[in-house]
């Protein structure tokens, strides 16, 4: 039976956790929350949108006598376990906290920049939109044409 665990995070732009000795890891799937330790048979799981804790042993240079928990938000991933001392998980998006409070504190940031950064590309969308649609309509129309080529259109009045 290995001895260690050792954890790694990744999403597309970056590594969160990078060969981590851990104790243990608690995560949830489809099937509900479930945890592992060193010697876990190998396995491949889908993870939810969750949060995933794991717990690193006491650093004897400190004053801790008790391992320390640690916290990552993820949007789904998956998960596999190799040769029962390797964790993997790839993710599109986590963010790392100490506490829950924090993370929490974190996770709120980040979506209500993700939020904003939506609706800004919204208003870019639309703007580009009816610049094309105006655009068109100066080729489809070329009598209201100031240039011969391209101008804003004048209201058509019915006769």
């Amino acid at each position: 039976m290995p001895a260690e665990l050792r954890l790694a995070i990744a999403t597309p732009a970056r590594v969160c956790v990078d060969d981590l000795p851990i104790v243990s890891l608690r995560a949830e799937d489809a099937s509900g929350s479930f945890g592992i330790r060193a010697g876990h048979v190998d396995f491949v799981t889908l993870l939810r949108a969750s949060v995933v804790r794991w717990r690193t042993a006491a650093d004897t240079r400190s004053s801790a006598t008790h391992d320390v928990t640690h916290y990552a938000a993820i949007d789904g991933g998956v998960l596999r376990v190799t040769r029962g001392s390797r964790i993997e998980i790839a993710c599109r998006e986590a963010v790392l906290g100490e506490s829950l409070a924090e993370l929490d504190a974190i996770v709120r940031g980040v979506r209500a920049a993700q939020l904003d950064e939506k609706r800004r590309a919204r208003v870019d969308e639309t703007r580009l939109h009816a610049q094309a649609m105006r655009r068109l309509l100066t080729y489809l129309r070329p009598e209201h044409a100031k240039d011969g080529m391209h101008a804003p259109l004048k209201p058509e009045t019915l006769e």
